[in-house]
C-alpha cells in the first residue's frame, strides 16, 4: 500500500522515515541500519564530516544513488556559522536541501529561534530548500514559513533525550492552523511508539538518529522505526474512530429479532 506522495521544495521523498548518520558504533553498522530502515533520506553534518570522497568519512559509506543526502548545520551556535556550513555543503555538491540548525544552548540544545529565523530568510533568498529545526511553537512555525522555509521540523523533545513527543498538542496546533505546512518531527524519538505517534498526529515525516544509533541493536531498531512510521501514517490516512467516554457495542442489537 502506498502513501500519498511527500514533496518538499519540489523534491519527492519515498520514505517518511529519515535517518541520521551520527553516533553509530561503526560505519558498517550505520550502513546496515540505513538499509533496515527503508529510508531514502540520510542526514549528514557538514561541520563534522570530511566532505571529500575517499577520505574515509561517512560519505564513503553512503550510496548517493540510493539515498538523498540532507546536509545539516548541526553544532552551529551562530547565524554566521550556520550560513557558512550550509554554503559549504552546497559547494561540495551535497544538495540544495539544508536541515538548518542554529543552537542556542549547549546543555539543552534548544534552537535559537531568532537566529534561526534570520538564517532561514537569508538561505531561502539564496535558493536553498530550507528545513529548519525549531521548537514546537506554532507562532514560530508560521514565521519560519513566511521567511521562506520549505517545511518546519519541530522537536519532539531535546536532541538525543529519547523522551518521545512531550507536547503533542502544540504539534497538532501547527498542523491544524497551517493547513499547507509540511511538518517533520525532529529530535527526541526514542522508540517505535514515538515514531508512530508522530505520524498518527498527521506529521509528514520523522527524523531519527540517536533513537536508532543508540539502541542496543541499531539494525533491529531501524526496522522497528520503519514499521512504526508506516503504521502510524496508514492510521492517520485511514482516520481513527472518535474517542468516547462510554462503550459502544461492536455488535449492536438494533435490527435483530
Amino acid at each position: 500500500m502506498e502513501f500519498r506522495k511527500l514533496v518538499i521544495g519540489g523534491v519527492e521523498f519515498k520514505s517518511r522515515l529519515w535517518v541520521g548518520t551520527g553516533k553509530y558504533r561503526s560505519n558498517e553498522e550505520m550502513v546496515r541500519a540505513l538499509e533496515a530502515s527503508g529510508t531514502d533520506v540520510v542526514t549528514v553534518s557538514v561541520r563534522r564530516v570530511d566532505l571529500k570522497k575517499g577520505s574515509g568519512s561517512i560519505l564513503d559509506y553512503v550510496d548517493t544513488k540510493k539515498y538523498k543526502i540532507l546536509p545539516n548545520t548541526a553544532g552551529c551556535y551562530t547565524v554566521e556559522d550556520a550560513l557558512r556550513y550550509a554554503r559549504l555543503g552546497r559547494e561540495a555538491g551535497l544538495s540544495d536541501l539544508i536541515k538548518l540548525e542554529v543552537i542556542g544552548d549547549e546543555k539543552t540544545l534548544f534552537p535559537d529561534v531568532i537566529g534561526l529565523l534570520k538564517a532561514t530568510e537569508i538561505l531561502a533568498k539564496e535558493g536553498f530548500i530550507v528545513l529548519p529545526y525549531t521548537n514546537d511553537d506554532p507562532i514560530m512555525a508560521k514565521r519560519l514559513m513566511d521567511a521562506g522555509a520549505a517545511c518546519v521540523m519541530p522537536l519532539g523533545a531535546p536532541i538525543g533525550s529519547g523522551l518521545g513527543i512531550r507536547n503533542p498538542y502544540n504539534i497538532k496546533i501547527i498542523l491544524e492552523t497551517m493547513k499547507d505546512v509540511t511538518v517533520v518531527v525532529d529530535a527526541g524519538v526514542g522508540t517505535a511508539s514515538d515514531a508512530a505517534l508522530a505520524m498518527e498526529l498527521g506529521c509528514d515525516a520523522v527524523l531519527i538518529n540517536t533513537g536508532i544509533a543508540g539502541a542496543e541493536d541499531a539494525v533491529k531498531m531501524a526496522s522497528a522505526m520503519k514499521h512504526a512510521t508506516i503504521a502510524g501514517r496508514l492510521a492517520f490516512e485511514a482516520g481513527r474512530i472518535r474517542k468516547k467516554l462510554y462503550a459502544t457495542a461492536s455488535s449492536p442489537f438494533e435490527g435483530m429479532i
